[in-house]
């Protein structure tokens, strides 16, 4: 595993061979173990969609095939795809001790993070706007509730993207900088794959 070693001219920030003991490992790992109940949570959610996802539960309302347009979650699926991509450049600036290149990929991360939740917030509000919200049957609640639960994480990792943006240019690429950002990187590849199982379970089957 790749460690941190002390930022200079010309030098990276990590480096394989260090034999130290690194708090950023250790940080790593109490966030993964933070990942696994977020994981168990959206199981959960998509557990639920799952058992009212029928006619029935609809109490007369519209179903899956109703509401969901695969165009439109294909869009918000390269963007949400597109947004990691330009995290993931930001992480390679970062080992590179490139401050710069690290707040370009961020603010992309952000834009395109917000491109996705600016068309899911507009198909939830158009859907609230006819009297099909999340009270109109059981299985819009189930629908409501998983799409609101994944924004709501996205937007904690936008905020969060907008504090490390005040926080390298202010510290640098000290440990505590590293341990978030490689955090963020984590939690933001997740949030994708997440998104990623909506876009096949409910709108591509659902349609």
């Amino acid at each position: 595993m790749a460690h941190q070693a002390a930022p200079g001219a010309g030098t990276r920030l990590f480096h394989p061979g260090f034999e130290g003991h690194s708090q950023i490992s250790a940080r790593t790992l109490g966030f993964w173990l933070y990942m696994l109940s977020d994981a168990l949570l959206f199981t959960a959610l998509f557990a639920a969609y799952a058992v009212l996802d029928t006619p029935m539960n609809a109490a007369g309302g519209p179903i899956a095939s109703q509401i969901v347009d695969p165009v439109e979650g294909f869009w918000q699926t390269i963007a949400v795809l597109a947004s990691v991509t330009s995290y993931s450049l930001a992480t390679v600036a970062m080992k590179n001790g490139n401050r710069s290149g690290a707040t370009l990929g961020i603010v992309g991360a952000i834009v395109l993070g917000a491109v996705f939740l600016a068309f899911g917030f507009n198909d939830l509000s158009v859907l609230a706007a006819h009297g099909d919200g999340m009270d109109r049957s059981g299985y819009l609640s189930a629908y409501f509730v998983l799409i609101l639960t994944h924004a709501v994480h996205m937007l904690f990792g936008i905020l969060w993207m907008l504090v490390m943006l005040v926080q390298i240019p202010r510290y640098g690429f000290n440990e505590m900088v590293v341990a978030r950002l490689l955090n963020l990187r984590m939690f933001w590849q997740f949030q994708a794959t997440v998104w990623v199982c909506v876009y096949i379970y409910v709108y591509m089957i659902g349609a």
